[in-house]
């Protein structure tokens, strides 16, 4: 009983906040006819206010919103980049808050940015790692060999949970020290909004928690993996 009470907690906390994300995002993503403009149309407006000459907007092709450091880019799902709900504005101001931060030299992100690079890289010689585990147990017989690999792959996938947690100070700063002053004091949005906003803005900074809990699968994926 306790055993499936375990799992079953586990699973709330790890789905529980994605869906709360996802539902906040679906909610308020319905066309607003008096917004001044689209998703994109107010990231270039704010690429001028700002005077970020090589900052580039474009329709997302997963439809990942997210700001590319490497090409300077914001990009959008098509949904929010031609989107006017309060969904598609408020995530394309958090977008830009991340071009902000990348012209400021903010240094969170430039360090985020890096361990990505290198968690990419180790996640792939990680994998290779345990794949081979069953081979080197059968041809190297020194346990200590193979458990300081298995322990070397294992430590590995832990990487996205901490690239994750790394991510969190990067995106709450976006969200309310860029996004949010950009949105009031700009005027972009009427003020009955902005509450909303800001719960979209948490929604926008939460979806690393969320991505964070369910990576913590994957990890627990190579463990099942490995014990057969």
């Amino acid at each position: 009983m306790l055993p499936a009470l375990i799992i079953v907690f586990v699973l709330l906390v790890i789905f529980v906040p994605q869906f709360w994300v996802k539902a906040v995002l679906k909610k308020y993503d319905t066309p607003i006819s008096e917004m001044p403009g689209t998703g994109a149309e107010l990231v270039s407006h704010l690429k001028n206010k700002f005077n970020l000459e090589k900052l580039d907007v474009e329709i997302a092709e997963q439809n990942n919103d997210h700001y590319d450091p490497r090409a300077k880019t914001v990009r959008l799902s098509e949904s929010n980049f031609n989107g006017t709900s309060l969904t598609a504005v408020t995530i394309a101001a958090h977008e830009f808050g991340h071009a902000l931060q990348d012209h400021t030299a903010y240094k969170p992100l430039q360090w985020r940015t890096r361990f990505a690079e290198f968690s990419s890289i180790a996640q792939k010689l990680a994998s290779v790692i345990l794949l081979s585990l069953p081979f080197s147990f059968i041809l190297v017989k020194v346990p200590f060999f193979n458990l300081t690999l298995l322990l070397s792959g294992l430590s590995v996938m832990f990487l996205p949970v901490i690239l994750h947690l790394m991510t969190l100070p990067v995106e709450f700063d976006a969200s309310f020290n860029r996004a949010l002053p950009i949105l009031e004091k700009g005027e972009y949005l009427p003020a009955s909004a902005l509450p909303i906003a800001r719960k979209i803005l948490t929604a926008a900074a939460l979806t690393y928690v969320a991505a964070s809990l369910a990576s913590l699968l994957n990890f627990y994926r190579w463990l099942a993996i490995l014990r057969r």
